[in-house]
């Protein structure tokens, strides 16, 4: 029993990631099926494929999730806010947004912050969370230190580290960083490059509640040998 505890725990920190562009609706599909099977916290899908994820997933404790702004962040601030209230009538209960990168890096932060808090009022008002991409490979510490600050303020769900498609994705260093800076409220997510189960229990270790990987079936079967269970049966 605690063993399971010990899997559920870990399990339900992933949002499993089928976000490739070249992935097939069968593919997707899969993906879904696979993330039942090992329990995961999300699936974090394509935004055209949401609602029917979300129809999958109905019935059991897995979020349905997506992307906007993604993955560079310059859609327009009425543009993502048009993808957050489709992704909500699509049914998606968690919404990763990604900044205006480039209104970061130019220091604008009204701009930054007014975005952002429009999209954490559509996104509560509509029933789910909201998780803030701050894509730290573009940026120094002084801008994720202010963008931690900012999401405090305005009580997002969840700070994360990256998109998976800039230069590098979650590091131990920017995830102390965004724990130490960010309320309690806040949530941290690391995402990018997690396909070693060392590496996200480390993650774990300094505050990380959830993690975004596309290797959750390796991962989970890694701990679930490393705890003495059973394997989980690949579907048929």
């Amino acid at each position: 029993m605690e063993n399971f505890k010990e899997y559920w725990e870990v399990a339900k920190s992933i949002d499993h990631s089928l976000l490739n562009p070249a992935l097939t609706q069968q593919e997707l599909e899969a993906g879904c099926k696979q993330a039942i099977r090992y329990d995961v916290a999300s699936v974090c899908i394509v935004p055209y494929y949401l609602a029917h994820c979300a129809r999958l997933l109905d019935g059991t404790t897995i979020q349905p999730s997506t992307v906007i702004g993604f993955p560079h962040g310059g859609h327009t601030t009425a543009i993502k806010l048009d993808e957050a209230r489709q992704a909500l009538r699509d049914g998606g209960k968690e919404l990763d947004v990604v900044v205006n990168i480039s209104k970061v890096r130019s220091g604008d932060w009204d701009y930054v912050r007014d975005e952002l808090q429009w999209l954490t009022e559509t996104t509560h008002e509509g029933g789910a969370k909201i998780k803030v991409i701050f894509e730290n490979a573009y940026l120094d510490d002084a801008a994720k230190i202010r963008l931690c600050e900012i999401c405090g303020e305005l009580r997002v769900d969840w700070v994360k580290t990256s998109t998976g498609y800039a230069p590098s994705g979650a590091n131990l260093a920017d995830l102390g960083l965004m724990r130490k800076y960010s309320p309690p409220h806040v949530q941290v997510k690391a995402a990018g490059g997690i396909s070693d189960l060392d590496v996200l229990l480390a993650m774990r270790a300094v505050g990380v509640s959830r993690l975004g990987t596309s290797r959750t079936a390796s991962i989970l079967d890694a701990y679930r040998k490393r705890l003495g269970m059973e394997a989980i049966c690949p579907e048929v």
